[in-house]
């Protein structure tokens, strides 16, 4: 059963009520403010909807399931939206994009899917799982814990991040433990047959520098049926973090294209 908007906990909406929705699945160890850049830059033309993953942020509490995070990502799209919205996700926030768009498609307008287009099948998914299982083992050591939020956060404050953002961000804190929990989850899961089964338009897009995932890209673009690439020079893996305004362009210019042709429509 789905819950309502008042019970859904960890969820940012920025933007006018009537806009197009953009809604955006944040990577792991980091939360839904990884996505402050985009949520502020975006929010004055679109309606902006950013949660927290079970396991990440306000819920921390929890375990990262996959199927959890897939109810997440309903119960927002059924509580606070008008049923559908354009699906943005960024390393595990891909996966679960994309999982959510197969077995949804009729709730997603479009996916903008980043550093997600290595599918963790075969030797990938054993790499996976193995180092999952070992990251679940180091994250109940607090040094490998206060390792992760000494790196994570100077890694924050070297990118190029308006203040407001790198201060929201590092408040937010990072978790390593759900880092382990979703590696086990999304491990010999088959995401680029989940593309394919995807009616609508997709943009993969990755950083420049991202070599795992751009190892991958075509193969995924070549699966899905209605896809495109582009890459964001200079950045890595984090790539809306490490150039924030051409990936908030880059995001802007995919969304606004579908509206124009769901209004020409």
């Amino acid at each position: 059963m789905s819950r309502t908007g008042s019970e859904i906990g960890g969820v940012d909406v920025a933007g006018p009520a009537d806009a197009a929705e953009i809604l955006f699945v944040h990577g792991t160890i980091f939360n839904r403010t990884m996505w402050a850049p985009q949520r502020d830059a975006l929010a004055e033309r679109f309606r902006v909807i950013t949660p927290d993953l079970p396991g990440h942020g306000s819920r921390t509490d929890e375990t990262f399931r996959m199927g959890e995070a897939l109810l997440t990502i309903d119960d927002v799209v059924e509580s606070m939206t008008d049923g559908s919205v354009h699906l943005v996700g960024l390393s595990l926030g891909g996966y679960v994009a994309t999982e959510y768009a197969r077995r949804y498609p009729e709730n997603v307008d479009d996916l903008v899917l980043s550093g997600s287009s290595a599918n963790p099948v075969g030797l990938l998914g054993t790499l996976s799982r193995l180092v999952g299982k070992a990251t679940i083992l180091a994250s109940k050591t607090g040094l490998a814990e206060r390792a992760t939020d000494w790196l994570a956060e100077r890694y924050v404050r070297s990118r190029d991040l308006r203040p407001e953002h790198e201060e929201e961000i590092v408040d937010a804190g990072f978790d390593l433990r759900p880092f382990g929990e979703a590696g086990v989850e999304i491990a010999d899961e088959d995401f680029r047959s989940a593309l394919a089964s995807f009616p609508g338009r997709t943009l993969v897009c990755n950083g420049q520098w991202d070599l795992l995932m751009r190892l991958g890209e075509r193969d995924h673009v070549e699966a899905a049926r209605d896809a495109s690439l582009a890459v964001v020079e200079g950045a890595g893996h984090a790539c809306n973090l490490d150039r924030p305004d051409e990936y908030t362009d880059t995001v802007d210019w995919f969304v606004d294209r579908a509206v124009d042709v769901s209004a020409a429509d």
